[in-house]
């Protein structure tokens, strides 16, 4: 008698067959690759000096993480895999190389205070993004529970990128305060806001797929018009107001009496789950 088979790996009349093997899928991974080859490059140019190029990797790799997730929800190829290797990527690009960065740059001026400022920030992305990960009861997603690391990585880089296009050095001072103290300053803010609980807005209740008004797409062309006339100036000065703005929300949600945190203990899973940050 014949023994009959199947192509799901199970056992019939005796015999056991090989369960077919699970891919990968290659498009989001590969924009996920791309955003932590971002991260590696901005180190591998601060470490050459090359600061102006450091700070964009860092830009580059957030633009690329932004486009991972959206592409695998487009085309329906999400996947634990591709979970866990956006996130690893994302310790790597916004949470190791702004902090090496920063250090190369000014941070090593200040010794002991200089290595503590740049671990204090590593450690944080690293704290915000385990616990972005295992919160799975996000009430509002509209925004997100502390600093996003990458917005905290852009106020890193973007203050990097425009010191380095106004020709100061990170051993120089501006404005008669040693800039090695603006950047222990500024580390140590990024770092702190990624892992409140102060809410920033998400952005993820805007629609790619919804039609808009003309003159929305007007406006997008004069901002990025407006974005060449001094890229790191404009791009920093974005990041900064973003940075204060949880703060703002925070406050306003205070005077108002409405609940300031956006997390619940709901076991429901999130819709953004696995895409930072």
């Amino acid at each position: 008698m014949h023994n009959e088979t199947k192509t799901d790996g199970t056992v019939h009349e005796g015999v056991m067959l090989r369960k077919r093997r699970k891919g990968i899928y290659i498009l989001p991974n590969l924009f996920t690759l791309a955003a932590l080859f971002g991260g590696f490059y901005a180190v591998v140019m601060a470490v050459n000096g090359r600061f102006d190029l450091a700070a964009v990797g860092v830009f580059c790799a957030m633009v690329l993480d932004s486009l991972d997730g959206r592409v695998a929800r487009m085309t329906n190829t999400q996947s634990a895999f591709g979970e866990q290797m956006d996130s690893l990527s994302d310790m790597v690009s916004f949470g190791a190389a702004p902090a090496l960065i920063s250090y190369i740059w000014a941070l090593k001026g200040l010794g002991r205070w200089g290595w503590i400022a740049a671990f204090v920030y590593c450690a944080c992305a690293a704290l915000r993004l385990a616990r972005f990960n295992v919160n799975t009861g996000v009430v509002d997603k509209r925004y997100f529970q502390g600093l996003p690391s990458p917005a905290a990585a852009a106020l890193i880089a973007g203050f990097i990128w425009l010191m380095t296009e106004l020709g100061v050095k990170g051993t120089d001072a501006l404005w008669g305060v040693s800039v090695p103290w603006i950047t222990f300053g500024l580390a140590l803010y990024a770092g702190l806001t990624m892992v409140t609980n102060v809410p920033f807005y998400s952005f993820k209740d805007i629609s790619m797929k919804r039609s808009v008004p003309f003159a929305v797409i007007v406006l997008i062309a004069l901002l990025i018009a407006v974005i060449n006339i001094d890229p790191p100036t404009v791009m920093f000065l974005v990041f900064v107001i973003y940075g204060f703005s949880g703060y703002v929300v925070y406050g306003w949600r205070k005077v108002k009496g409405v609940q300031t945190s956006v997390i619940s203990m709901s076991t429901d899973e999130p819709d953004e789950r696995g895409l930072h940050k």
